[in-house]
């Protein structure tokens, strides 16, 4: 079989997600508001898909899972700060509702 595009060949992955676990995936590519997009696990290969709540830009974070104000962010398997507001899964998670707990 000749394969002649890139999405007959394999699955689009649009973000990934470092660790199983970890509470937010990185956009591989931009994603719109709305749009339901695969990521994929970088520890076992397994997927997951997110309808995306608004847009996020390549490299910006993308919500997993709900979580409150104040709740610890985890990324790496390590929590990377905590949420300055309550999120939904799908959200865009930038400056805006990511705190560091560094400063």
């Amino acid at each position: 079989m000749l394969i002649t595009s890139i999405s007959e060949g394999c699955r689009m992955h649009k973000f990934l997600i470092h660790k199983q676990g970890d509470f937010v995936g990185v956009a591989t590519r931009d994603i719109e508001a709305n749009e339901t997009v695969t990521g994929v696990f970088m520890d076992d290969n397994s997927t997951v898909e997110v309808v995306a709540r608004q847009g996020v830009p390549l490299g910006h974070k993308i919500a997993l899972q709900n979580l409150n104000y104040g709740a610890d962010v985890v990324e790496y398997g390590q929590v990377i700060g905590y949420a300055s507001t309550d999120w939904a899964r799908g959200d865009y998670v930038h400056t805006h509702n990511l705190k560091s707990k560094r400063w």
